[in-house]
């Protein structure tokens, strides 16, 4: 079995948050001395974090299902639970992070660069955490919610200076070993290296790392041979170095001809570049030519020959043989004159932006839909809080269901269903999926007191506990005694106009006074 793995899916779970504790402290002569209920302790993460002395993904092709510890329990006596530890997965440098459906999640380059794959769960807020002024002894706690679970694809990338290219059998393999100390796999089959080799080449002061990618064929680009499988290494190297075998047997293979095929596949192949920090494009980087088996007599008047139109194509070309070393020592320097060109060349790396995306003002936090599947109608709310709050209820307990309600009423649940056209008895979704609940909604009813303005269940007109003071109480003394005043001149204004004369007694006058 191969030692070396390159991609592996990983399905990672975060740990599940520890449940509040709802208690009541009972002491001496204080057998109901308050909640004392403890929160949960939250769970860890998993978290991906490149260790420059792990170089594959091996250990994730044995165990692809990791599981970080999840937070403990909260206690009574105002005991909180234990947090669960991430869990730290050490990765190669050059590692980069899917989702399943190929998007770049991260690029994890760099010796302790960190990507948390799965966050753990929050703990629940145990009873003494819910008290409150109105709610003073809770008889029920929070439920810790669930990690979160994410499966991801880890794909390796090769971080070399140079990668040398070409067709099976060309004596990549041969040349590294002759470079450097590297003592890769040689024989005289094709295909013989399966996994990529790396050796570290001193040329002078400068020192740069080769890698001896695969044998590539026509049809790489597509997935034919070990294409796909390694040209992702290609990307992340600056210099390209084509091995062309001029001592071949093979009909209709020569030199040029197979330059060109090589060049066609890495132009066909577009490989990621949505990576940030994308690097030049692949048919733009430094290259050089290297005409390899010159100790053949053959193979030494073939690269003669070829060599004056590599060159008109404004290549560099050089004529080695990694079995006798001939042409070696002047190629190490032409490489690392080449990478450090690249070096320079190489923009800096910009210091990571810190983007703030703060809620827009009309953002309510959470969203309400009215939907319609083969004629049933149901509204389904979306949102972070409403959906974790939803998590963290447990149902059995008709004190937290009401809670949950009050929650969802303050941040304006209630009047969105109004206006999306819910009534009493519509159901209601809240989430989605198989975690998503199900009920029918019953509108919150509000009573006289609550329209007053005061919180729910109070009445301000009974707990207005303020006293007036002497001078108030002499105001109101002064102006009761002036309207009494101006009560009693009006009536005998009034009376004085005979607006107050008896109707019978002015008709019956008259009659009396004849008599």
């Amino acid at each position: 079995m191969a030692t070396f793995v390159d991609r592996v899916v990983l399905h990672a779970t975060g740990g599940d948050g520890g449940h509040g504790c709802a208690s009541i402290r009972r002491e001496k002569f204080k057998p109901l001395a308050g909640p004392d209920g403890g929160n949960g302790g939250n769970g860890g993460s998993v978290v991906l974090e490149v260790d420059p002395q792990v170089t594959t993904l091996l250990q994730f092709h044995h165990s692809p299902h990791r599981h970080a510890p999840s937070g403990t329990q909260g206690m009574g006596d105002y005991r909180q639970g234990s947090t669960g530890e991430d869990l730290v997965l050490p990765v190669p440098d050059g590692t980069v992070v899917k989702s399943p459906s190929g998007h770049v999640l991260a690029d994890l380059v760099g010796a302790g660069s960190r990507y948390v794959v799965a966050s753990g769960g929050h703990g629940g807020l145990g009873n003494h955490s819910l008290a409150s002024p109105r709610r003073k002894a809770p008889g029920f706690a929070l439920l810790g919610e669930p990690g979160d679970t994410q499966d991801v694809v880890l794909e390796l990338k090769t971080i070399a200076d140079v990668a040398l290219i070409g067709y099976p059998s060309a004596g990549k393999s041969s040349l590294v070993a002759a470079m450097s100390a590297a003592r890769p796999k040689i024989a005289d089959y094709p295909f013989t290296t399966l996994v990529p080799n790396l050796g570290v080449v001193q040329a002078g002061s400068s020192r740069f790392t080769v890698a001896d990618v695969p044998g590539l064929i026509p049809g790489a680009s597509e997935g034919k041979g070990l294409g796909l499988e390694f040209l992702r290494h290609i990307e992340r190297c600056s210099v390209l170095v084509h091995v062309l075998d001029c001592a071949t047997l093979e009909p209709g293979r020569d030199p040029l001809s197979d330059l060109d095929v090589i060049e066609h596949e890495l132009a066909e192949y577009g490989g990621d570049v949505g990576i940030e920090g994308g690097r030049v494009p692949l048919t733009e980087r430094l290259r050089m030519v290297v005409l390899n088996k010159i100790d053949v007599p053959e193979a030494r008047e073939l690269a003669d020959l070829v060599k004056p139109d590599l060159e008109a194509r404004g290549l560099r070309v050089f004529e080695i043989s990694a079995v006798s070393h001939e042409g070696l020592r002047p190629l190490t320097f032409a490489l690392a004159e080449l990478v450090e060109q690249s070096r320079r060349e190489a923009p800096e790396p910009e210091r990571t932006r810190v983007v703030l995306r703060p809620r827009a003002v009309d953002d309510a936090g959470f969203t309400v839909t009215r939907r319609e599947e083969s004629g049933h109608v149901f509204f389904q709310v979306r949102g972070s809080k409403p959906e974790r709050w939803v998590r963290q209820t447990q149902f059995s307990n008709d004190e937290a269901v009401g809670y949950l309600a009050d929650r969802l009423a303050r941040i304006g649940v209630e009047d969105a269903l109004f206006k999306a056209g819910a009534v009493a008895g519509a159901e209601v979704v809240i989430g989605d999926g198989d975690d998503a609940v199900v009920f029918d909604w019953e509108p919150t009813l509000l009573t006289g007191s609550e329209l007053l303005g005061g919180p729910r269940g109070t009445d301000l007109r009974l707990e207005d506990s303020s006293r007036p003071t002497r001078s108030d109480k002499r105001r109101e003394y002064k102006d009761r005694m002036d309207a009494k005043s101006e009560a009693r001149a009006e009536l005998w204004t009034e009376r004085e106009a005979g607006i107050w004369t008896d109707d019978d007694a002015r008709t019956t006058a008259p009659e009396d006074s004849g008599r």
